[in-house]
């Protein structure tokens, strides 16, 4: 399963978390009392959930939410008047006190979440240099005729393109076969 990174103030706490964690299924990496430490560990990991507190000894979960790397998530466990005014992309908050099953399944999402994103990216091809022209010109005939910006003319491209389910340069091309 993935990384997991438990961050409590006190360690019986995470330790607690660990040994229900594992009793589960899950994989623990780390046991940390400190943001800066979980942070440490997060650097050596390329993805993971960090289980924590809404408080830590030297941060709040949303300053360690924003320091670190994009490819991790965040559970948070706290009292809800810790979490409910604070929304933070990638954070999802459990109330104490804590059920086992709440906890259990809520990580088994956020880990399915993170295989799920891994294998949904691929790159986008590269193109050619006759493609990134071709994307140009219709760029520049939009902005001629439609006295639009460059990034408005990308957009409109962009647009057409995902409504008409092909691609950017096929988009670019009927565009300039219909203005040229």
């Amino acid at each position: 399963m993935n990384n997991i990174i438990v961050a409590f103030p006190k360690m019986e706490n995470a330790k607690s978390i660990k040994s229900i964690l594992i009793k589960n299924g899950f994989r623990v990496n780390a046991l940390c009392t400190s943001g800066a430490q979980a942070l440490q560990h997060a650097d050596m990991l390329e993805e993971g959930i960090v289980v924590c507190a809404g408080r830590l000894q030297d941060m709040m979960y949303i300053q360690l939410r924003e320091y670190l790397p994009p490819q991790f998530k965040m559970l948070v466990v706290a009292s809800p008047n810790l979490w409910e005014e604070r929304e933070a992309e990638g954070v999802v908050c459990l109330k104490m006190p804590l059920k086992v099953h709440e906890l259990v399944s809520t990580l088994e999402m956020m880990a399915h979440s993170l295989v799920r994103g891994r294998t949904k990216k691929p790159h986008p091809p590269m193109r050619s240099e006759e493609e990134k022209q071709m994307i140009q010109k219709a760029k520049e005939v939009l902005m001629a005729r439609n006295n639009m910006t460059e990034g408005e003319a990308y957009r409109y491209i962009q647009k057409s393109s995902m409504d008409s389910a092909t691609g950017l340069t096929e988009t670019a091309q009927m565009i300039l076969s219909m203005m040229g």
